[in-house]
C-alpha cells in the first residue's frame, strides 16, 4: 500500500494529512536509513491512527514517564535498545519550573505561558502542576529554547532547571468508583451513567464529536462497549468501564465505571 492510501485511511481533514505525511515520512525514512526516527508529541488519539496507518512498523511511544498521555512515536534500529529513550540523548526532556506556591498556577497557566513565547504544542508533552512546582517534557532539540525564554506563566516568574526523567515529580490520580445498572452497555448508557448525565444530554454531546472512545471520536451513541473500554467527554472528563457484572432482577446490567478526578 503507498504512502497516500495509508495517510487516506487515518486522516479526517486536511491538517490531518500533513501531520501523518510527516509522521510517515519521519518513521519509514529512519526504517530505510536504519536510523532513529522520532516524531513530535501525539495526542492519544494520533498515536493511535499511527498505528494504524503503519501496522507493520514496529513503532514504540514514549512520553518521558509510564504513564504519559501524549508521546513522541519512535522508530529504533537494532543497534539501540529501548533504555536510549529515557537516557541523556534520547528524544525527550524534563524540565522543572519551580514559583511562588501561593500563586497556584495551573495547567493552562504554563501551557499557555509556553505557547506565549513561541514553543509549538506539539513540541510539549505532559504537563504535571504541584504546589509550587510543575515538571513538563519537551522534545529535546528545543530544552535550551525553553530554558532560556521561559521565563514566566502569566505575571508568575518561574525558576528553569533540566531534570532526569526519573525525577519526575508526577500528581497521584484520584479515581472515583461509580456503580451502577445500566439497560445496556450502550456508549451514551455509560456515558450519561459516568459523567452524571440524562442518556439525552449523552447522546447529544456524541452527536456533537465531544466524545472519544478508546481515544478516537465516537459519534454512534448506539456503540456498544466492552469491559476496559475508555471513555472521554470534553468538559466533563475521563471514564473506564471497570466491570461488567450480570444481569439483576428488573434484567438490568450491573457495571463499575471508574471516573478519573
Amino acid at each position: 500500500m503507498d504512502k497516500q492510501t495509508q495517510i487516506a485511511k487515518v486522516a479526517e481533514s486536511g491538517e490531518d494529512r500533513l501531520l501523518f505525511a510527516r509522521i510517515y515520512d519521519r518513521l519509514t525514512g529512519a526504517e530505510r536509513k536504519n536510523i532513529p526516527g522520532v516524531t513530535c508529541f501525539l495526542s492519544p488519539r494520533e498515536q493511535v491512527l499511527t498505528r494504524r496507518m503503519l501496522p507493520e512498523l514496529d513503532v514504540t511511544f514514549f512520553g518521558g514517564a509510564a504513564a504519559a498521555e501524549r508521546a513522541v512515536a519512535c522508530w529504533l534500529p537494532d543497534y539501540l535498545d529501548a533504555g536510549w529513550l529515557s537516557g541523556e540523548d534520547g528524544p525527550v526532556a524534563a524540565v522543572r519550573a519551580v514559583f511562588f506556591e501561593q500563586d497556584r498556577l495551573t495547567h493552562r497557566d504554563f501551557l499557555g505561558g509556553l505557547m506565549g513565547v513561541g514553543i509549538k504544542r506539539e513540541t510539549v508533552g505532559d504537563i504535571y502542576v504541584g504546589t509550587g512546582t510543575c515538571d513538563f517534557l519537551v522534545t529535546r532539540e528545543i530544552l535550551p529554547y525553553v530554558l532560556d525564554n521561559f521565563l514566566s506563566a502569566g505575571r508568575t516568574k518561574l525558576h528553569l532547571e533540566p531534570i532526569d526523567l526519573a525525577s519526575l515529580q508526577i500528581p497521584r490520580i484520584t479515581v472515583k468508583e461509580i456503580r451502577d445498572t445500566v439497560s445496556s452497555l450502550r456508549l451514551d448508557s455509560i456515558t450519561g451513567s459516568g459523567f452524571g448525565l440524562a442518556r439525552g444530554k449523552a447522546a447529544e454531546l456524541i452527536a456533537a464529536g465531544k466524545v472519544a472512545l478508546n481515544d478516537l471520536p465516537c459519534l454512534k451513541p448506539d456503540r456498544l462497549l466492552t469491559q476496559g473500554d475508555k471513555v472521554s467527554a470534553r468538559g466533563f472528563g475521563k471514564l473506564v468501564l471497570a466491570q461488567v457484572g450480570g444481569r439483576t432482577k428488573k434484567d438490568r446490567i450491573s457495571i463499575v465505571i471508574e471516573q478519573y478526578q
